[in-house]
C-alpha cells in the first residue's frame, strides 16, 4: 500500500510538471499551479486628506509631523544661524544663546512680559510676544537684529492658520482670539470667548479645527478655522484644572493637553470632542515636545524638575528624566538634529539642554529673569504654526 502512494505521488507529480511546463506560445504566463504561494498583497494606498482650503498638502495622513524629520530644513532656514531664542518676562530682554558652545552670544531688549518667541508661518521671522507691553518684536533669525516693534493688544501667544492666512493672537486677559494679517498684524476678526486665559493650542490633522486650552477656566475651546468660530467648548473634570500646551498625535486622532494642577495630560478624541481623560505624568506638567521620529514625545513636570517620555505607539509613558539639581522646566524645543531638548527654566533664571536619548543634562546655562517660551531656531518643517515652534 505504502509503495502504491509513493508510485501515485510520483506519477502525479511528474504530470503536474508537465503541465506546469507547457506554454501558450505567446509569450503569456500561464496561471500558477494550485499551492504554490500567493502573491503579496500591495499595501492599502493611504487616503489624502481633505485640509483646509490653501494649506499645504499632507505629506503623510498617519504622520502629521512627517516633515519634520532630523536636519530636514526648509531653503527658507537653511542658511540661518542655529539659536536659541529665551523670552525672560521679568527683565524684558531675550538671551540668545549659541546651542554649539552653549554659550549666551546676546541679549535683545524687547517690550514689558515677552511670553513666547514664534516663528512665523513663512519661517522668515521670529516674534517675540510682549504681552503686557501690548507689542510683537520682529527678529530677523538671519541677522539676530530685532525690528521695530508692532502694536498687538495683549499678545500672550501667538499662532498661524496652516493656510497661512491668518496669525491667531490668544489674547489672554482680553478673553478673545484675535485673527490677524500674519505680515502687518491688522485685525481681521475678533472672536469674543466666555473661558479665561486662552493660551495655547494645536491644529487637527486635515487643519480644518483647532483645539484651545483656557488655563484660568480650565476649559477647551474647539475652534473652526475657516469660520473662525468656537463650535465646542467644555469644562475639564477636574476642579481647579489649569491647561496649558496642546499637542496633537502623530495619527492626529488625539490631543494632549497638559495642565499643571492635575499634574498630568488630559487625552482628548477632537473629532468627537467628547470628555477627556487624565494620564498623570508628574507635578505641574506643563510642555509638550514632539521628538523627530514623531514615536515620542517630552513632558515637562515643571513642578518637581522632571521630564516624562510618553510613547505614542504604546499609549503610555516609557521613562522619567530627573533633572539633577532640581528646576522648573517649561517651555521649549528640540533641536533640528533631535539629538536635545531645550528648556527654560521657569523660575531659576536658566535654561536647560537635555539628551534626547539618555536624558542626561549636557548643559546648564543662566539667563535673565522668569525665561519662558523659549524657541529653537531653525528646525525642520515647510512651515509654522506658531507658538514656540509647531511645524508641519
Amino acid at each position: 500500500m505504502h509503495r502504491h502512494l509513493v508510485k501515485s505521488a510520483l506519477v502525479a507529480g511528474a504530470a503536474l510538471a508537465v503541465l506546469s511546463a507547457c506554454g501558450t506560445g505567446s509569450g503569456e504566463r500561464t496561471s500558477e499551479p494550485r499551492g504554490t504561494k500567493a502573491a503579496v498583497p500591495a499595501p492599502p494606498e493611504k487616503k489624502p486628506v481633505k485640509g483646509l482650503p490653501g494649506m499645504p498638502p499632507v505629506l503623510d495622513p498617519e504622520d502629521v509631523y512627517a516633515a519634520d524629520r532630523p536636519n530636514k530644513l526648509s531653503p527658507v532656514v537653511k542658511d540661518f544661524p542655529s539659536r536659541v531664542y529665551v523670552p525672560n518676562t521679568e527683565s524684558d530682554t531675550v538671551t540668545v544663546i549659541d546651542p554649539k558652545t552653549y554659550e549666551v552670544t546676546g541679549t535683545i531688549r524687547v517690550g514689558r512680559q515677552p511670553q513666547h518667541v514664534v516663528p512665523s508661518w513663512d519661517l522668515k521671522t521670529l516674534w517675540v510676544n510682549n504681552n503686557r507691553g501690548h507689542t510683537l518684536t520682529p527678529i530677523d533669525p538671519k541677522t539676530g537684529k530685532a525690528g521695530k516693534d508692532v502694536e498687538v493688544h495683549d499678545p500672550y501667544n501667538l499662532y498661524f492658520t496652516p493656510n497661512g492666512r491668518y496669525a491667531v493672537v490668544m489674547a489672554s486677559l482680553d478673553r478673545e482670539l484675535v485673527f490677524r494679517d500674519p505680515h502687518t498684524m491688522k485685525v481681521k476678526k475678533t472672536v469674543p470667548v466666555s473661558c479665561y486665559g486662552v493660551n495655547h493650542a494645536d491644529f487637527s490633522l486635515d487643519g480644518r479645527y483647532f483645539i484651545v486650552s483656557c488655563e484660568f477656566s480650565g476649559e477647551l475651546l474647539k475652534v473652526d478655522t475657516e469660520k473662525m468660530e468656537v463650535v465646542g467648548q467644555q469644562r475639564l473634570p477636574f476642579e481647579g484644572a489649569m491647561p496649558q500646551d496642546v499637542k496633537v498625535s502623530p495619527d492626529g486622532k488625539r490631543f494632549y493637553i497638559a495642565d499643571m494642577m492635575a499634574h498630568g495630560m488630559w487625552v482628548l478624541d477632537g473629532d468627537t470632542f467628547t470628555e477627556p481623560a487624565l494620564m498623570p505624568t508628574g507635578k505641574g506638567c506643563h510642555g509638550l515636545y514632539v521628538g523627530r521620529d514623531s514615536r515620542e514625545m517630552y513632558v515637562t513636570n515643571r513642578g518637581e524638575g522632571t521630564i516624562s517620555v510618553f510613547d505614542f505607539t504604546q499609549g503610555r509613558l516609557t521613562k522619567k528624566w530627573k533633572l539633577p539639581d532640581g528646576g522648573s522646566p517649561d517651555m521649549g524645543g528640540v533641536s533640528a538634529d533631535g539629538k536635545v531638548l531645550w528648556l527654560s527654566g521657569r523660575y531659576d533664571a536658566e535654561v536647560y539642554a537635555v539628551d534626547t536619548r539618555t536624558g542626561i543634562q549636557l548643559a546648564r546655562i543662566p539667563v535673565g529673569s522668569g525665561p519662558h517660551g523659549l524657541a529653537v531656531y531653525p528646525q525642520p518643517g515647510r512651515y509654522s504654526l506658531g507658538h514656540t515652534g509647531v511645524f508641519r
